[in-house]
């Protein structure tokens, strides 16, 4: 059985794929655990509850060990109205987790894989018919649907009037049935789409059973700035994918959907629409399931009040070293492989391990298995680049379990364990910078998790680190690599390019990587980058100069008639009142006066059209640009580069 698709409706229904799309149903009781410190306090509550809902006491296993208490028979309302009634001294399990999930998990099954294999694999079977679909038009601005094309071994365009398209998209999803659809801004088309059906009578069989379930939109903060989650129908029976507002789909493809969805027991149409944390999140409850580890409502463990001087030793964050800012040749880059996930399992860290270190946590034991995958996959990836999607949804999966032990709400997180992460990855990083150094060489830079180094032999330090540390680790080699300066002469941080071994060029933390860079701006430095690319050494950089110079040149001169969605401004909103005028006021002021609401964690699109006075226009609207604006930015690429010419600050 290869579970498509599957929803928590009266019980748990999955859906198979096929062109008959059978489904299966499955009761399932909700049901959570109660602990109570002292249940003779809370007696007339306990027998309220067993005249209402089935009710048996039991013990059961959490991460801290074995707890007395009872299994309720009841759903989310009531767990939280038994929190009200005993002042919140209760310990609740299991108690707003996924009914498909659980089911799932109880009996080893999971999406997108065979009853039977491996979840911890990356080559796996996919028998889904896909089919791509791009609605014509402004997904902020247009309300009728007048044109879309459907992308397969050709391009097919149907237009007409609504009514038109709509009949005709409903006779291809009929006709084709697929089990996936892809489809740029779907969570903003597919609403409208479907109300405008039921208005002409036509049935547009996005869900298979006719029924959709709901997100809700959402602002959050994460890591320090502000995010938005846009509203979705999500159908059932169909994976339906916004591929231009998923995090999972742009980092994974379709293959790195259904692994995070393999992984985390929850349905593609979940998965595509939730960030990294929350796959984390799900991934180790869906593990704690399969366990028989029952899964805390609350995070109760809070941090314990500690001295100023106590939290300063121990709260301290990652190891950064400063380089010299300037032009090195042949330089190599060792990373540790998925650091903090490997401190994790390398150090046995879990909040109930703190203080029994002798004791397999539950952390160290549900990312061994992911852990290995990631280096399975990464090998899997340098031969085959298909594989590429998956490394990367592993790689954020791991990313952030590590800020996840943090997190205020961490299931099984705790802010002790983050400080000792962070505390074995600074002993680890100065550590293999010694071993570096006593072996010779010259360590020119060092980011956390990975150092940069001069000298040779290159593969005796690489085994010398492993086998002291005991952690992977992964290396690249640089022709030669530009550290670029901070306004003061140093040299930047994460600010850096170079030309590796294949001919390649990696570039961090410049304009063509900024995600708010206008798009012909970028342009403009990748193709000086490919310049500079042509450049086997630090020598042959500087006669590259005159090339470059011209591509500056021809870009500068073409602003007056570059397209305005290339010269577009990408920025994520934080707020939607400003106290000041700013160019972000201006843009969303401006999409307010197109009858465009925006949300805080947004992202908007706009034109500078007069930087001084600070007026900016929607990208559909711009009828003029601010050349000066362009032009600084235009000069800021070209410094960036131009700094590789010179070889120093």
């Amino acid at each position: 059985m290869w579970i498509l698709d599957s929803s928590p409706r009266q019980g748990v229904t999955v859906w198979l794929p096929g062109g008959c799309a059978e489904r299966v149903h499955a009761a399932h009781a909700p049901a959570f655990y109660l602990h109570l410190p002292d249940p003779h306090l809370h007696r007339e509550m306990l027998d309220a509850l067993e005249r209402r809902y089935p009710l048996e006491e039991c013990t059961f296993a959490t991460i801290f060990g074995r707890l007395e208490g009872y299994r309720v028979g009841a759903g989310k309302w009531v767990a939280e109205a038994v929190e009200r009634q005993t002042g919140y001294t209760a310990e609740l399990y299991n108690v707003d987790i996924r009914a498909d999930q659980q089911w799932m998990a109880e009996r080893g099954l999971f999406p997108c894989g065979y009853t039977g294999e491996s979840r911890f694999t990356a080559e796996f079977e996919a028998p889904l018919r896909v089919l791509e679909l791009i609605v014509d038009g402004n997904p902020d601005r247009d309300r009728m649907i007048s044109s879309l094309r459907i992308i397969g071994d050709r391009t097919e365009r149907y237009a007409g009037d609504e009514r038109t398209v709509l009949s005709d998209l409903a006779g291809i999803i009929g006709a084709y049935d697929p089990d996936a659809v892809l489809c740029p801004h779907a969570d903003t088309w597919v609403p409208p789409m479907v109300r405008a059906a039921a208005k002409y009578g036509i049935d547009l069989p996005f869900s298979r059973s006719g029924r959709f379930g709901r997100l809700a939109s959402r602002s959050y903060w994460s890591y320090g700035r502000m995010e938005h989650r846009s509203a979705a129908l999500l159908p059932e029976g169909r994976i339906l994918i916004d591929t231009e507002q998923s995090f999972t789909y742009r980092e994974g493809g379709l293959p790195g959907v259904l692994l995070a969805s393999r992984l985390t027991g929850l349905s593609p149409n979940l998965t595509s629409r939730f960030t990294p944390g929350t796959l984390i999140s799900a991934y180790e409850v869906y593990e704690a399931l399969t366990r028989g580890i029952a899964v805390p409502f609350r995070k109760r463990d809070a941090e314990r009040a500690r001295s100023i001087g106590a939290l300063r030793a121990a709260d301290k964050g990652g190891m950064i070293l400063q380089p010299d800012a300037g032009v090195y040749d042949a330089v190599y880059q060792l990373d540790f492989t998925s650091l903090y996930p490997a401190i994790i399992v390398r150090f046995n860290l879990s909040p109930e391990t703190l203080g029994a270190p002798g004791k397999r946590g539950f952390l160290p034991d549900a990312l061994a298995p992911l852990l290995d995958l990631r280096i399975r996959t990464k090998q899997m990836k340098k031969a085959d680049r298909g594989y590429a999607g998956r490394d990367a949804i592993l790689k954020w999966m791991l990313v952030t379990c590590f800020g996840y032990t943090g997190y205020r709400n961490a299931r099984f997180g705790q802010i002790e364990v983050h400080e000792q992460i962070t505390a074995h990855a600074r002993d680890i990083l100065v550590r293999a910078k010694e071993i570096a150094e006593e072996a010779g060489f010259l360590v020119l830079h060092g980011i956390v998790d990975c150092l940069w180094v001069q000298g040779e032999p290159i593969p005796q330090l690489k085994e010398r680190i492993e086998e002291e540390i005991g952690i992977a680790t992964e290396l690249d080699v640089y022709d030669w690599i530009v550290f670029l300066p901070l306004a003061d002469g140093g040299g930047a941080y994460n600010r850096y390019f170079g030309r590796l071994a294949d001919g390649s060029i990696r570039v961090r933390g410049i304009l063509a990587r900024r995600r708010d860079t206008p798009e012909y701006v970028r342009a403009m430095q990748r193709d000086l980058l490919a310049v500079l690319r042509t450049a086997p050494n630090r020598r042959l950089l500087a006669a590259a100069e005159p090339r470059a110079r011209e591509i500056y040149e021809r870009y500068v001169a073409g602003l007056e008639t570059a397209d305005p969605a290339d010269l577009a401004v990408r920025r994520r909103i934080s707020r939607v009142n400003y106290a000041r005028g700013c160019m972000e006021a201006s843009a969303v002021e401006a999409f307010r006066q197109c009858g465009i609401d925006v949300a805080p964690g947004m992202e908007i699109r706009y034109v500078v059209r007069d930087a001084g006075r600070r007026i900016a226009d929607p990208v559909w609207e711009a009828g003029g640009i601010d050349r000066r604006y362009y032009e600084k930015l235009l000069d800021k690429a070209w410094r960036e580069v131009a700094f590789a010419f010179r070889g120093k600050a």
